[in-house]
């Protein structure tokens, strides 16, 4: 049951969007801005809440979300980098003559696919209570299934901020293939890492996991960036884990001193045999 319900003679609609990165994005569906608080809810034109259903049941509701990319702060460049991947939805509704936020909750949602069309754009969200709807279990995998750097109950533990790093590039070959040549860290450090811009055109954007690092500092990433990559761009450079035993066993032991690396902390299961091995016939 809702806790308040706002007056219907002058309900309005407010969506406030939180991204993983970058800032907060506040939207309402009212003719004029509404200020709550320190925050102001656009009213830009050039988008709308469409679709917005529920049911009195446990059955998730519906909300979609279109517009005109590079309105209200959702920008194109943002929307194709996917900075507002899996954010976080509160919609919710109010008054315009006296507004309040998450006066009348109407549900928090994940922002899921995002389909652009005509410098259009329409962003489908999941209700969180979908979750309910979800099949969940344990996969057992060779490779370690946790979060590098979770630091949740029976996580990695691998500490990310003493091991993170800074630089400037000094070569670009294309978006998604760049080098610093003062890096001296060895060869696939940074590999599945993740690479940020603080200055340049991508700065802001959201972190691109690295696909490969030489010795030389040359770094290859999975996706390009958005924005032409420059020399001279500020970045910041957090090594990444490829999910293997011996990652946890040696790579880290220069820094964990424990004598194990952070292998006990591993998630995975190196001695699970592979369907090629236990589908084979048996023999003499």
């Amino acid at each position: 049951m809702k806790p308040a319900v706002a007056d219907r003679r002058y309900r309005v609609h407010c969506l406030r969007i939180v991204p993983q990165w970058g800032s907060t994005i506040y939207l309402t569906d009212h003719v004029r801005d509404l200020v709550m608080g320190a925050n102001t809810y656009k009213t830009d034109s050039g988008y709308q809440f469409s679709g917005q259903a529920s049911e009195a049941n446990m059955s998730p509701g519906v909300l979609d979300l279109e517009g005109i990319a590079g309105i209200a702060g959702i920008d194109f460049d943002k929307i194709v980098s996917g900075v507002f991947d899996n954010a976080r939805v509160y919609a919710f509704a109010t008054t315009w003559n006296s507004p309040t936020v998450d006066e009348e909750p109407l549900g928090v949602a994940i922002l899921g696919r995002t389909t652009i069309k005509d410098n259009r754009y329409t962003a489908e969200m999941m209700m969180l209570v979908d979750a309910l709807n979800q099949s969940v279990g344990k996969t057992y995998t060779a490779a370690c299934p946790k979060r590098f750097g979770g630091q949740e109950y029976a996580g990695c533990k691998v500490a990310l901020g003493p091991i993170t790093v800074t630089g400037t590039i000094t070569s670009v070959t294309s978006n998604s293939v760049f080098r610093d040549s003062t890096r001296a860290e060895a060869a696939d450090y940074f590999g599945e890492g993740t690479i940020a811009f603080t200055t340049g055109g991508n700065a802001g954007l959201k972190p691109m996991e690295i696909k490969t690092h030489a010795a030389d500092g040359t770094i290859t990433t999975h996706e390009a960036f958005y924005y032409t990559v420059q020399v001279g761009d500020a970045y910041t450079l957090v090594p990444g884990c490829r999910k293997r035993q011996e990652d946890c066993r040696d790579k880290w032991e220069p820094i964990l001193l424990t004598g194990r690396g952070n292998v006990d902390n591993f998630g995975g299961f190196s001695f699970i045999p592979t369907q090629s091995t236990y589908a084979k016939p048996g023999g003499t």
